[in-house]
């Protein structure tokens, strides 16, 4: 097939077909949508009206983690229209207007997520390597203009989703389907299509997870040098959430994106898809809204004593919880102890007991 052209129609392929009466997809995507949802939603809304309402000063890392929370909470609102279409065989009933939101929504919150953990471990990079020359940068405002970036960037990016109908009738299944069939046209030729899949995955998920990691390496080691040479041990527990945040990061986007690039390369130059396997790590994306909330935040005992505290003030006024407040990311909430330490430059800081 010549690069440059494009199949005469949009009719699915072999492997699409058998992925769309595959009883493991329609069974296991939304068990796992609903638990997704019923965690996310709750979860992230508590994350928000703490962070919105009780966190003071609304410092750069709170700005960053409230955008988190929007958009893990977005996605997880939008999620039960996809169970409701794969529990009906993928057959998808909500109109064309409809599936083109849901989808955007999708893949514009999973990609706005995995830039708003780049950026927040860029700002714990520099706070914990570099505390005192990046003060400068760590602001409000550098940071609500990242996420307009990331926002209009991700949107940008997506923009061929929003302009093509998304639903294709199947009609020997009798279904509708939404984003499952590619429709060829939705591009002019198989190298748009390419770099359009490839600039996804280089772009919004690959250089992103590049500078994350790097980030958290610098910073666990940042620590560990820090608690070898004080002897305190009170960097242990940093040390192991950003392991753990890490791991999470890499295990929940990893593999959706890697077997993208797969199933696009083979699909469009080799015949061949991989489309099932793809349609099921997608649930593995989705995860991580519902872990964020609990990472990012709950992963810090001073954090729980801040949402006791709270919900005792608005539950029941003749008992309110003292204790101290902290975040994982951010030391907004001032806890009640601090070491000194230097960083690896020599430079003398205050790490909180919940600072990464």
């Amino acid at each position: 097939m010549d690069v440059w052209s494009l199949p005469n129609d949009s009719k699915p392929d072999n492997d699409t077909l058998a992925m769309l009466e595959n009883r493991s997809v329609t069974t296991i995507l939304p068990v796992v949508y609903s638990f997704v949802t019923l965690i996310s939603i709750p979860g992230n809304l508590v994350s928000l009206w703490i962070l919105v309402f009780h966190s003071k000063p609304i410092t750069s890392s709170i700005v960053l983690m409230i955008n988190l929370s929007v958009a893990d909470l977005v996605l997880a609102i939008f999620l039960p229209f996809q169970i409701i279409y794969h529990i009906n065989n993928n057959n998808w009933i909500f109109g064309k207007g409809l599936c083109n939101v849901v989808s955007v929504l999708f893949y514009a919150n999973m990609y706005c997520s995995i830039l708003t953990i780049m950026s927040i471990s860029i700002e714990r990079y520099l706070g914990i390597v570099y505390p005192m020359k990046s003060s400068t940068w760590r602001r409000k405002r550098y940071a609500v203009a990242a996420i307009i970036f990331i926002w209009i960037s991700t949107l940008l990016s997506l923009y061929p989703m929003e302009s093509t109908d998304l639903t294709y009738k199947v009609s020997h299944l009798n279904i509708t389907t939404c984003f499952d069939v590619l429709k060829w046209n939705m591009l002019p030729n198989l190298i748009t299509w390419a770099v359009f899949i490839l600039g996804l995955f280089f772009f919004l998920f690959l250089i992103p997870s590049v500078v994350t990691v790097f980030c958290y390496i610098r910073i666990i080691w940042t620590l560990v040098r820090t608690s070898n040479r004080n002897g305190t041990g009170k960097e242990r527990r940093p040390i192991s959430l950003a392991l753990i945040v890490l791991f999470v990061f890499v295990t929940c986007f990893a593999p959706n994106n890697f077997i993208l690039m797969i199933h696009t390369i083979y699909r469009l130059f080799y015949n061949k898809s991989y489309y099932h396997a793809y349609k099921l790590t997608l649930t593995m994306s989705c995860l991580s809204s519902c872990l964020d909330p609990f990472l990012y935040y709950f992963a810090s005992k001073d954090f729980r004593k801040k949402v006791l505290e709270v919900w005792s003030k608005t539950f029941s006024r003749d008992k309110i919880f003292e204790g101290r407040r902290g975040s994982l990311f951010s030391g907004t909430f001032s806890s009640g102890h601090a070491e000194i330490i230097e960083n690896g430059n020599g430079c003398k800081y205050k790490l909180q007991e919940s600072d990464l």
